[in-house]
């Protein structure tokens, strides 16, 4: 067991970290406000009339913040302009001025709208991807250099009431925090704290934090420790939520929840984006299916104790030490079972839902990088020859023959189950959270599925877990989660919270989602292998880090990312960058295997790993381009015949 300062006022139920009120325009954000939901604009800043009209459907979807870039001068200067064609056709939402590197921009822009964004990593520093030794002196001349580029902006937000997000972004650390604290979540904290000093020292108080990543572990990590340094000094900014670059499509939905909604369950964050691959009005619907959730849970916001016994560590992931069962627990990646239990009769081919492909001429098994690991069969037979593997969990009481098969295992309910009267053997055991808190001893053999119908699914589910590590009871333990009376696209948001964030603590040897008649076989299982990517749990297919455009893209993102997506989606684990310019580049996209960059007007530059390789690439071969380099290192596999990919 080990003492943890905490970073939440619970573990075990929900309950909304508290934050002060800070007011953009008329809008309040923190206290007891909403969660407020926001986005960017993707069109050229200086082109008002596309901004306005951009900014417009955004509102209209439900957007409470507009977010516009502001890159130079000019673009700040014409944020005047956008904000006065909003008011005159009767929209009063407030505008955010999105800055990186410009000071003189952020100066000008926070006399015009109610808010600006600056980025700690870029605002006073340029990135070189330099290691400097500092000692405390040379690093306080540092701080003192930073003061006097940053304060200015700070009182002219404190003179027109201007509210101020600091948002450190992983990929974007400045030379001199990655020299003291590492590219690490620590690190991203400090760069902010530094900031928010300054702010203090002005007695300036209008601030939002935000610590956004592409990797969902880090970030997540990144606003515990934020929120745990602030409980322990006694603050309380608002949080601005978001994974960067999540992409687009499942992938960028799964990968948003498994982050946002990790901390939304913990009651932490006041503001939230989703930032996809897509049209921003797209991202709306996203963000209030993830918020909503909240809306009715009841608004506690006890203090949380000074410190508490865990057998594990919010801030550092490490994975649960459970014993292996099968090809389940200790080291081997998480599991995914998939629900056939509502069919009248399983065949070879309902096995296609989940990754698996019977060739009758061949009389063999084909298996896609996402077939599953157990089917559970409930009451029905799977008489025929199943792939090596594959195994099936069926209900103890229907059928104990079955168990004569090879591969079949019984599942046991929490009513029924007497270990005593149990077959030798391995069996599963589905629970709640009344079965496992009087849990004190359990045969080895058997494997838990954790199951809870509550609202505060995480909370109860991880409060099992503990229970089991602080007993001593190492069986590996499956997470299952039943939806009903949701969308497919709820669903997908919700799994990837209650089981995401989990994973993400090291805890859970498999997921296991049922959602009759609301989602197909196909859409649950890749839905399961897409929060174990989201988590870098298991990976089973290509990862895009791809940026969701603004006034900055240098060329059509939505287009080329789906271009690549087509040439390289069966390069199973290789991460690959996708930035609309340089911001975003080779910072966000520093754990990527291969990046291309938008580094202007046509040009891209190509990166393997942080390492720039061709600059300004006419854009026409660039993707090309981007294919040669990966068969270059040798990261390029060829395309199975018939798999219907291209290349």
């Amino acid at each position: 067991m080990t003492l943890i300062k905490p970073y939440c006022n619970s573990l075990t139920s929900y309950s909304r970290f508290l934050t002060r009120e800070v007011m953009v325009g008329d809008l309040g954000i923190g206290g007891k406000n909403p969660i407020r939901l926001q986005s960017m604009t993707t069109t050229d800043t200086m082109d008002t009339i596309k901004t306005v009209e951009q900014s417009i459907r955004m509102i209209e979807a439900g957007c409470e913040l507009v977010r516009i870039t502001a890159p130079s001068l000019n673009e700040a200067k014409n944020l005047e302009l956008i904000k006065n064609e909003l008011r005159k056709r009767g929209y009063k939402t407030p505008l955010i001025a999105d800055i990186h590197f410009t000071p003189n921009a952020a100066e000008y822009a926070a006399r015009v709208v109610e808010k600006v964004r600056v980025n700690p990593g870029n605002y006073a520093d340029k990135k070189k991807f330099e290691h400097i030794d500092y000692d405390d002196s040379s690093y306080e001349a540092e701080l003192d250099r930073i003061r006097k580029r940053f304060s200015p902006l700070v009182k002219i937000c404190k003179e027109y009431g201007t509210a101020m997000r600091i948002g450190t972004n992983h990929g974007s650390l400045s030379d001199r925090i990655l020299s003291r604290y590492g590219d690490t979540p620590l690190g991203m904290v400090e760069s902010a704290m530094e900031f928010l000093q300054i702010c203090e020292e002005e007695n300036y108080h209008h601030i939002v934090l935000s610590m956004k990543a592409s990797n969902t572990l880090v970030m997540v990590q990144a606003y515990r420790l934020l929120a745990q340094r602030m409980m322990m000094t006694g603050r309380c900014y608002p949080l601005h939520l978001g994974v960067t670059e999540a992409g687009d499509g499942e992938d960028g939905r799964i990968k948003s929840a498994v982050g946002i909604g990790t901390l939304l369950e913990d009651g932490l964050g006041d503001t939230v984006r989703v930032s996809l691959t897509e049209e921003p009005e797209y991202e709306i619907p996203v963000a209030r299916n993830l918020v909503e959730r909240y809306t009715n849970r009841p608004f506690i916001t006890e203090k949380a104790a000074p410190s508490v016994d865990l057998p594990y560590d919010p801030y550092e992931h490490s994975k649960r030490k459970s014993s292996e069962i099968l090809n389940i627990g200790g080291h081997y990646v998480p599991r995914v079972v998939a629900d056939f239990s509502k069919l009248d009769k399983i065949s070879p081919a309902s096995l296609f839902a989940a990754g698996y492909a019977y060739s009758v001429p061949l009389d063999k098994w084909n298996l896609s990088d996402q077939a599953c690991d157990f089917i559970y069969a409930g009451k029905n037979k799977v008489d025929f020859e199943i792939p090596g593997t594959l195994s099936v969990i069926f209900d103890a009481e229907s059928h104990e023959h079955s168990s004569v098969f090879p591969r079949h295992y019984p599942l046991y309910s929490a009513e029924t189950y007497i270990p005593e009267n149990v077959k030798p053997g391995v069996h599963f055991v589905r629970c709640d959270e009344h079965f496992v808190l009087s849990l004190h001893t359990l045969p080895a053999t058997a494997i838990l599925v954790l199951h809870t119908s509550d609202n505060c699914a995480m909370q109860t589910l991880r409060n099992m877990i503990i229970h089991l590590d602080q007993k001593e009871i190492p069986n590996p333990v499956i997470l299952q989660r039943t939806y009903n009376k949701c969308t497919a696209e709820e669903i997908q948001l919700y799994g990837s919270t209650d089981i995401g964030g989990l994973l993400l603590d090291g805890m859970g040897d498999g997921t296991w989602i049922e959602a009759e008649g609301l989602m197909s076989r196909k859409e649950i299982n890749s839905l399961c292998f897409g929060l174990l990517q989201a988590t870098r749990t298991r990976i089973s297919k290509t990862e895009y880090i791809s940026c969701p455009s603004c006034g900055r893209t240098l060329f059509d993102l939505q287009e080329t990312t789906a271009k690549i997506r087509e040439r390289t989606n069966h390069l199973k684990g290789v991460k690959i960058g996708i930035m609309g310019c340089i911001v975003n580049g080779p910072g966000e996209m520093a754990d990527a295997d291969y990046g291309y960059v938008g580094t202007g007007p046509g040009k891209i530059t190509l990166y393997k790993g942080k390492e720039i390789v061709e600059r300004n690439i006419d854009s026409e071969g660039a993707v090309d381009a981007l294919i040669n380099l990966i068969k270059k290192h040798g990261d390029w596999v060829e395309i199975p015949e018939g798999s219907g990919i291209h290349a």
